[in-house]
């Protein structure tokens, strides 16, 4: 069981990215994925989750610009939308994932498998 993220970038200010998350091997019904972020020499911090069932959460700072949303295609991955890019951005966005349901917040304990992360530049 892994989790394989894809979609990162260089964008300028103001585009859109569109990160996916695959958690490979799972056979788990029941599933948390989530989004994190780490900036260069910051803290890192949660984005957004969501469950099996398409429940979603963000992180307080995060709601707006960012869109979390399950693959129809695929039971097991999930899409991350990233609308109005800013500098402040830029970051390493890794996907992570639990068989089991979410958490009350997006917070790193919950979660078993990770990804490799995929970073994200926005210029201005």
């Amino acid at each position: 069981v892994r989790v394989q993220e894809s979609g990162g970038g260089s964008v300028q200010s103001g585009g859109s990215l569109k990160l996916s998350c695959e958690f490979v091997g799972s056979t788990e019904t029941h599933w948390c994925m989530a989004w994190f972020r780490q900036a260069p020499g910051k803290k890192r911090e949660g984005v957004a989750q969501i469950n099996s069932l398409g429940y979603t959460r963000y992180a307080p700072s995060m709601e707006g610009r960012f869109t979390i949303s399950r693959d129809n295609a695929n039971k097991n991955a999930v899409f991350l939308q990233i609308t109005n890019l800013q500098p402040e951005d830029t970051a390493v966005y890794t996907c992570a994932a639990a068989q089991t349901w979410c958490h009350d917040t997006v917070t790193a304990s919950g979660f078993s498998y990770w990804g490799q992360g995929t970073q994200i530049t926005v210029s201005s």
